[in-house]
């Protein structure tokens, strides 16, 4: 069967979102949503602070008992009692003419309107002596003034960092709804392969792309799950696949899917509806995506050499991946950048180029990495970029300005 005319880029990717759909959303507990997306408003039921409370260790007095207070005229007061933060048997209101020793934290008492520092003063135990009178409520928190009750905390669609995950356990939240990390078991297809750190045969190699992409699947916010080494058999294909996709929201394979002989994932899956095909892009024209399983578990069959695996992942999975977990942009920003040397690009295709940004001098510059090959994963891991040639562009030259894929940059 001949493969389908060839889709681009964009063409594929708007294919395959349209495919998928966000996971459900679930109450999670706090570090568990950690970099995912709120899928709800999460709204204050109470204030921060919930009481007045001291900034400083100090002594909590009234203003109008120490306002002319000063070195060459300290003030002296009795201490009547002695306040420490979650001590709920403290001194409840503060009788004038005296003051109270209090904690950083710790419940103001009714009738004290400030804080001395210790620093002010003698740090009396009996009697304190006040050589600096602090302003009126100065160094008292005030109870709703940093959060007050009803107020938006966080809004649905937020990504959640460590900021909003300490402000939800402040206000008692021990869960927050959000979308679910998605699973994603990573197969590698091909007898040659070898597991790191097994003895290598002649004809044979290291596996390194289950790692490549289940390390770029988990730093997607993804769980993964790299499964071993598959051989170019379709039965030992699909019974491994079918044993994993109890776990899966998500497969991805490397290998197998272009005009070989032995290329085993099409000859397997494609009877049971993937679609396989050619993408006008370089590296990574041969792709595969459909749905597997009786609960349909979104598969993507990517090539087999490492620069066009990664390149793919990048291009379709890491999209997807996001678009399951609720987090937007799906695909990550482009920005523009000139670059250093000239390049050439085959007409009709979406190329990506391995690149290397430069930020020392007044623009942003970026250098070509390494040749066109994709089997050059040496060259793939010294680039922090990729340089992105239109499909109806076939050469640059240096000083020209190019879109830039950053690789490592958060978004």
């Amino acid at each position: 069967m001949a493969d389908p005319a060839p889709r681009s880029v964009d063409e594929h990717l708007e294919r395959v979102l349209a495919d998928i759909e966000p996971l459900a959303a679930h109450p999670q507990p706090l570090m568990d949503a950690l970099g995912l997306a709120a899928a709800e408003d999460v709204v204050s039921t109470l204030r921060l602070p919930g009481f007045d409370n001291s900034g400083m260790d100090g002594y909590a007095v009234r203003h109008a008992d120490v306002v002319t207070a000063g070195a060459e005229h300290p003030v002296h007061l009795p201490v009547v009692g002695e306040i420490g933060a979650g001590q709920s048997t403290g001194l409840l209101a503060l009788p004038p003419g005296t003051a109270a020793k209090i904690m950083t934290g710790a419940p103001v008492p009714s009738g004290a309107d400030c804080v001395v520092p210790y620093e002010w003063t003698d740090r009396g135990v009996a009697q304190v002596r006040v050589d600096r009178a602090p302003a009126l409520g100065q160094h008292v928190r005030r109870a709703g003034e940093d959060v007050a009750e009803g107020d938006l905390l966080v809004e649905a669609g937020t990504v959640l960092g460590p900021r909003h995950l300490g402000l939800l356990a402040a206000v008692g939240r021990p869960t927050v709804v959000s979308r679910p990390r998605p699973r994603v078991v990573v197969l590698s297809t091909g007898s040659e392969l070898r597991e790191p750190g097994q003895p290598l045969g002649t004809d044979s190699i290291y596996d390194g792309n289950s790692f490549l992409l289940a390390a770029s699947a988990r730093r997607a916010g993804a769980i993964a799950y790299r499964v071993g080494i598959v051989p170019d058999e379709p039965r030992a294909f699909l019974d491994a696949l079918e044993d994993q996709l109890v776990r899966a929201d998500v497969v991805v394979t490397s290998g197998g899917v272009s005009q070989g002989d032995f290329d085993i994932v099409k000859e397997a899956l494609r009877p049971r509806g993937v679609w396989f095909g050619p993408v006008a892009m370089q590296p990574g024209k041969p792709q595969g995506f459909g749905h597997v399983g009786e609960d349909r578990v979104p598969i993507f069959t990517l090539p087999g050499n490492p620069v066009s695996s990664y390149i793919s992942f990048e291009t379709f999975v890491l999209p997807a991946l996001r678009k399951m977990m609720g987090l937007a942009p799906c695909s990550r920003p482009q920005v523009t950048a000139r670059l250093t040397h000239a390049v050439t690009s085959q007409a009709g295709k979406r190329q990506f180029l391995r690149g290397a940004l430069d930020h020392s001098g007044a623009g942003l510059q970026v250098a070509p990495v390494g040749g066109p090959g994709s089997h050059l994963i040496g060259d793939l891991a010294a680039s922090d970029c990729l340089v992105v040639v239109p499909e109806d562009v076939t050469s640059l030259a240096p000083g020209d300005t190019v879109s830039v894929v950053r690789l490592d940059q958060e978004f």
